[in-house]
C-alpha cells in the first residue's frame, strides 16, 4: 500500500502522518519521542514500514514504541434541538444576559441623563458588533462555509463566532470600537494610543480551545486560526510582522471566502457536526 507521508506541526506536536491517498490518516509518529500510533489496524504494517523510514532519516534517531490506538474516537449523544448551536443567533449570550441582568427602564434613564457609562453599555455595544460580523460571515455560506455564532464554553464565557469550511477552522473575535483607531503589532492592541489589550494573546488561547475540542471528536487534526475583526474603527493599523492572528475590519471577513485545501468536504462536515452540538463544549 502507497501511503502519503506528511508532516504536522501545531499546538506543540510535531508528527508525520501517514495517510491514504485520499487523505484518510492510518497512523502517527511523534517525532520528538519516536512513538507510533496505528490508527486502522489492517494498515499496520505498511503505516509501521513507512514512517519507521521516514523516522530513521531524523538527526538523532530514538527508539520507536508502536502501540494500536487503545480508545476509538468519543462519540456525542445524538443531537437534540436544545443542543443544536447552529440557531444561535450572534451575539445571544450577550443579549440573554441583558435580559436577564440588564437595568431596568428607571435606571437606564437615570445612567443616560447623567451621562453615566455603566457595564450594560458595554454589554450593548459588544452586542452591536457581533451582529453586524455575524451578518457579514453568515454571507460566506453561499461558499461552502458553515457559521455557528455564540458557543458558550465554560466559566460563563462564550466564542463569537466559529467559521468552518474548506480552508479550516476559524475562530473569530469581535472587538466594537465605535470611532476609534487602531494599531496591532505583534503581541499587542493599541486602541486610540491607548494601553496594550492582550488581544491577540486571548484569541490565540481561543484557538487553541476550539482545537482540542474539535479533535478530541474529530479523528484527524483540526486547523484552527484565530481572527480579530474590528467593528467601526476610523483606522486600522496592522504593523506585525511575525503575527499569527488574522486581523480584518467587518467588510473585510470576505476574504477567507476563497481559502480552500485544509479539509475536505466530509471533514467539514463532520467538525461541523461537532462544533453545533452544545455538549462538545460543554467542559471546554
Amino acid at each position: 500500500m502507497e501511503l502519503r507521508i506528511t508532516r504536522w506541526r501545531r499546538y506543540g506536536h510535531d508528527r508525520w502522518y501517514a495517510n491514504l491517498p485520499d487523505g484518510t490518516p492510518v497512523g502517527w509518529a511523534d517525532v520528538k519521542t519516536g512513538d507510533l500510533t496505528v490508527l486502522r489496524v489492517e494498515y499496520r504494517d505498511d503505516v509501521i514500514a513507512a514512517l519507521t523510514r521516514r523516522l530513521q532519516i531524523a538527526p538523532h534517531p530514538v527508539p520507536t514504541v508502536v502501540k494500536d490506538e487503545a480508545e476509538p474516537t468519543p462519540e456525542l449523544p445524538p443531537l437534540t434541538p436544545a443542543d443544536d448551536l447552529s440557531v444561535s443567533r450572534p451575539g445571544k449570550s450577550l443579549q440573554d444576559l441583558l435580559d436577564t441582568s440588564g437595568p431596568s427602564t428607571w435606571r437606564r434613564l437615570v445612567s443616560l441623563l447623567l451621562r453615566r457609562p455603566s457595564e450594560w453599555d458595554s454589554w450593548r455595544k459588544g452586542l452591536a458588533g457581533e451582529k453586524r460580523v455575524g451578518a457579514e460571515l453568515d454571507r460566506l455560506k453561499r461558499h461552502g462555509w458553515h457559521v455557528l455564532h455564540s458557543i458558550p464554553l465554560a466559566n460563563d464565557v462564550d466564542l463569537d463566532h466559529l467559521l468552518i469550511g474548506p480552508g479550516g477552522v476559524f475562530s473569530v473575535n469581535t472587538k466594537h470600537h465605535q470611532g476609534r483607531a487602531v494599531w496591532v503589532g505583534d503581541d499587542s492592541v493599541k486602541v486610540d494610543h491607548g494601553k496594550p489589550a492582550p488581544y491577540a494573546r486571548k484569541s490565540r488561547a481561543e484557538a487553541r480551545r476550539v482545537a482540542r475540542v474539535l479533535e478530541t471528536y474529530c479523528p484527524f487534526p483540526v486547523p484552527v486560526e484565530p481572527v480579530l475583526v474590528f467593528v467601526g474603527v476610523t483606522d486600522l493599523k496592522v504593523v506585525a510582522t511575525q503575527l499569527s492572528v488574522r486581523v480584518y475590519q467587518e467588510r473585510q471577513v470576505s476574504a477567507l471566502a476563497p481559502l480552500s485545501g485544509a479539509l475536505k468536504p466530509d471533514q467539514v462536515e463532520q467538525v461541523y457536526s461537532v462544533a453545533r452540538h452544545r455538549q462538545a463544549w460543554r467542559r471546554a
